[in-house]
């Protein structure tokens, strides 16, 4: 309870700019859990999936294939899927097929990451507005303030400034961890669809040579 009383007043104490910056730290948690969801649920482990495709080719089950395509949700599987229907065309229209796709598909990977690093610098800004309100507010009450007052006018705007300076720091570290590694996740994705688009083109290909 005492835990829960010091942040209360820790809150209370830093004056309007602390719920300003925990509103933003809200808006950017609802967009980590969000994107994280989503992530999750695209992400799969690309190079044994493509040694599974690659068994289904060389033994020429392109359906069989395309079968292990629909069953997965991720942003590969759905990018490949899309070259294995075109297996019997020629390699520029396979490849035109999953350009499309991976098109489509990469930017829902993306999707939102710029807002947390907006709310990043949203909170490092209104915490050193909030230094500045706090600032303002200890000098303009120390003009005309009684002399035996002085002192805690000064640590009352002092502390706002403080506060504020914290919380907003504290923020903006938080999201820019969770945003770093959310990238992170997406930019994997979004190599292995390079990498295994053009496998898939490749080995299609040799097929048909051969």
């Amino acid at each position: 309870m005492s835990f829960i009383q010091s942040g209360i007043d820790f809150i209370v104490g830093g004056g309007f700019f602390m719920y300003v910056i925990l509103g933003v730290f809200a808006i950017a948690c609802a967009v980590l859990v969000e994107r994280a969801k989503k992530l999750s649920s695209m992400d799969i482990d690309g190079p044994s999936f493509m040694n599974e495709l690659q068994r289904y080719i060389l033994s020429n089950d392109i359906q069989g294939a395309i079968r292990v395509c629909s069953g997965s949700n991720g942003a590969l599987p759905r990018v490949l899927k899309s070259g294995l229907k075109r297996a019997n065309q020629s390699p520029e229209q396979i490849q035109n097929a999953i350009d499309a796709t991976a098109l489509e598909v990469i930017p829902k990977l993306e999707q939102r990451l710029p807002y947390l690093s907006l709310c990043a610098n949203l909170s490092t800004l209104f915490g050193l507005l909030g230094t500045i309100q706090g600032l303002i507010q200890s000098f303009a009450g120390l003009a005309a303030a009684d002399p035996t007052q002085k002192a805690e006018i000064l640590s009352s705007g002092l502390a706002v400034a403080m506060y504020t300076t914290a919380l907003g720091l504290a923020s903006a570290i938080v999201i820019m961890v969770f945003h770093a590694f959310l990238a992170a996740k997406a930019e994997k994705i979004v190599g292995e669809i390079d990498e295994f688009s053009v496998k898939l083109s490749d080995l299609l290909g040799t097929k048909k040579a051969d």
